[in-house]
């Protein structure tokens, strides 16, 4: 051994920086662990196989998995995937949607379980600056996750898992300099599916709330279906507009994107919420088909938020209502147990880190 790597050896010992690797699995087969090398907490889901040539609803999809955080750091980014049986990276176009759920803390606007990240094949890798902003997760917290998976490809694919890897800064790095957290607000609050009946012409829809403790929104942005018009987050109290944006679509309005709003700079972190004030998530459409589109409506804005200084998370109350009837749907525990429950239609939002899901059934337009 070279006195370089004895002293690598020795400095690795002592700031506790040995590469291990750290599992907690469940009964189905699901694990979640530390893949200290990589810098990476991955979460794999429990193997299924994948005929060919088979859509969504054809294939048996991966259980609910519920894990155990195994150490406690902050996640900066992540990147979902399908992996074969010998761990190496299909085609993107296998999954159809991935969501990520925390069960023991609440929503900002509502008493339901946390919405932690939600994912497409068509996101790609999402990364925040790691020095500033982590969410943060602690040894022991649950975890819910579940996906959707199609393979509409020639090949056949046996033992393939679900991959969520997320970057991870160990809590023993002085970074990052601020906790921030998904949040969401939905214009089919509260609980259940999220996408509604669009009527032809032009119509409206919104929702109104209080954040459940105060801080700081440092980015956000949102989803609409075709045809949407505008997307807007307000605060009622003060008459003052956080964001409002008009979807880039083609010239026959089918949605490509929606701008994104950063809240933060050099001179100032986001914009201050409070619970004294109600805040209001409205979107607008104009359906030109002369016909109701079933399920061709949805709003949601979502993003990052920075408790006040000394905040905590507020935790959930498995005995609230709307906690219950929600943990009942993302858990596929009710309309038969379908696998629709989950479906996000291939997009998530459109977000800083495109954190937080949302739930509507598969038929739904984008």
């Amino acid at each position: 051994m070279t006195h370089r790597a004895l002293l690598t050896l020795i400095l690795a010992v002592a700031t506790g920086d040995l590469p291990v690797t750290k599992s907690v699995g469940d009964a189905n087969g699901a694990r979640i662990f530390l893949d200290d090398r990589a810098g990476a907490l991955v979460l794999d889901l429990a193997p299924i196989d994948m005929p060919a040539n088979t859509p969504h609803h054809a294939l048996a999809q991966p259980p609910v998995a519920a894990l155990e955080i195994p150490e406690t750091g902050f996640i900066y980014g992540f990147r979902v995937q399908v992996v074969d049986s010998a761990g190496h990276a299909l085609p993107d176009e296998l999954i159809h949607h991935f969501n990520l759920i925390d069960p023991d803390h609440r929503e900002l606007f509502l008493p339901i379980s946390r919405r932690l990240l939600a994912a497409g094949h068509e996101t790609g890798t999402i990364r925040l600056p790691r020095l500033l902003f982590g969410l943060p997760l602690k040894r022991g917290d649950h975890v819910v996750a579940s996906a959707m998976v199609e393979n509409l490809t020639p090949a056949e694919y046996r033992g393939a898992r679900v991959r969520l890897v997320m970057s991870f800064t160990p809590a023993r790095r002085p970074w990052p300099l601020f906790t921030a957290s998904p949040w969401q607000m939905d214009v089919a609050f509260p609980v259940g599916d999220k996408s509604f009946t669009l009527p032809p012409g032009r119509s409206s829809r919104s929702y109104e709330g209080s954040p459940a403790v105060p801080g700081k929104i440092v980015g956000l942005g949102g989803h609409m279906h075709d045809y949407g018009r505008v997307i807007e987050f307000a605060d009622v109290t003060t008459g003052d507009v956080i964001y409002r944006a008009t979807p880039v679509a083609d010239s026959v309005g089918h949605i490509a994107s929606i701008p994104i709003a950063m809240l933060y700079g050099w001179t100032r972190l986001g914009v201050h919420i409070v619970p004294q004030h109600r805040y209001r998530i409205a979107v607008s459409y104009d359906n030109p088909t002369g016909a109701p589109i079933p399920d061709g409506g949805m709003g949601v804005v979502g993003g990052l938020f920075v408790p006040d200084r000394g905040v905590t998370w507020p935790a959930a109350e498995p005995g609230d209502s709307l906690y219950q009837e929600d943990y009942r749907h993302y858990m596929r525990l009710e309309g038969g147990g379908g696998h629709h429950m989950m479906e996000m239609g291939g997009k998530p939002m459109s977000m800083p880190m495109k954190m937080g899901a949302h739930e509507h059934p598969s038929h739904a337009r984008h």
